[in-house]
């Protein structure tokens, strides 16, 4: 467990983040091709809601036409521009699919959908010029955290069951390395490579309050100020862990602020 970083020290650990948060497999292709300056596509697992889902973020010279394809060479997206946004083109796209839960979508069956292997982005620009990367998929996802506590008093893994812990400010949000990959979903108990953690402390009423923080793969505690979080209030935390293929992990909980 490292220490991280208080508020006025975050700069410098974002800064370290900076240089790990681009995690897809950019090529230039054969032929001439100008590549995407990003091309990210990657699996988002909400592992206390027990959903997945399909992510992209993808970003360029201006075009006016976009392809996804699988591994297969099967077309996954088709965005054709028309009319006056064709003339003046799209750079910069990010989508995510639906995430429906388990029950309604086995994460065999959304695995089955999107195997593993290399997905081909491919546009033409306004000039009519080519673009194309690539990016690997991989069914690695990151495993829960673990031992993840405020304070050092744990968080419930079902904040409707409990118990919930109450803490004073400030709030010290601690958890575990995670260094394998999911137990039960996807390729299960491999090692794996974390590029970056993010922490996200919200509260909603009476008014929205949210801290959102990265932090480099050493870094496995930050100090919150709560500042404009008062006493008797309900709080979510949620850490998310990225991988270096760019899948991506939440375990959400929640704790109580104390007098």
């Amino acid at each position: 467990m490292n220490r991280s970083t208080q508020p006025n020290a975050l700069c410098a650990a974002l800064a370290a983040v900076a240089l790990l948060a681009a995690p897809a497999l950019t090529a230039q292709a054969e032929g001439g091709e100008m590549p995407f300056s990003v091309s990210e596509l990657y699996f988002e697992l909400n592992d206390t809601d027990g959903d997945l889902g399909f992510h992209g973020l993808i970003d360029g010279e201006p075009w006016k036409k976009l392809e996804i394809e699988g591994p297969d060479e099967r077309l996954l997206a088709l965005i054709r521009l028309r009319s006056q946004l064709r003339r003046q083109g799209l750079t910069e796209l990010f989508f995510e699919s639906a995430e429906p839960n388990f029950d309604d979508l086995p994460p065999e069956v959304f695995f089955a959908r999107f195997p593993e292997g290399t997905y081909e982005i491919e546009g033409i620009t306004l000039e009519g010029k080519e673009l194309e990367s690539e990016t690997e998929i991989t069914h690695l996802l990151p495993a829960p955290v673990d031992n993840f506590t405020v304070n050092g008093e744990a968080v419930p893994e079902d904040c409707d069951e409990g118990p919930v812990p109450e803490v004073t400010a400030p709030f010290t949000i601690d958890w575990d390395p995670v260094t394998l990959s999911h137990p039960e979903l996807g390729r299960t108990d491999e090692p794996i490579k974390v590029v970056r953690y993010e922490v996200i402390v919200e509260r909603e009423e009476p008014t929205l309050v949210k801290y959102t923080i990265l932090l480099p793969p050493d870094v496995t505690e930050v100090e919150i100020p709560g500042a404009s979080i008062t006493p008797g209030d309900e709080v979510k935390v949620e850490v998310l862990t990225r991988e270096e293929s760019g899948n991506q992990s939440a375990t959400e909980s929640c704790f109580e602020v104390g007098e």
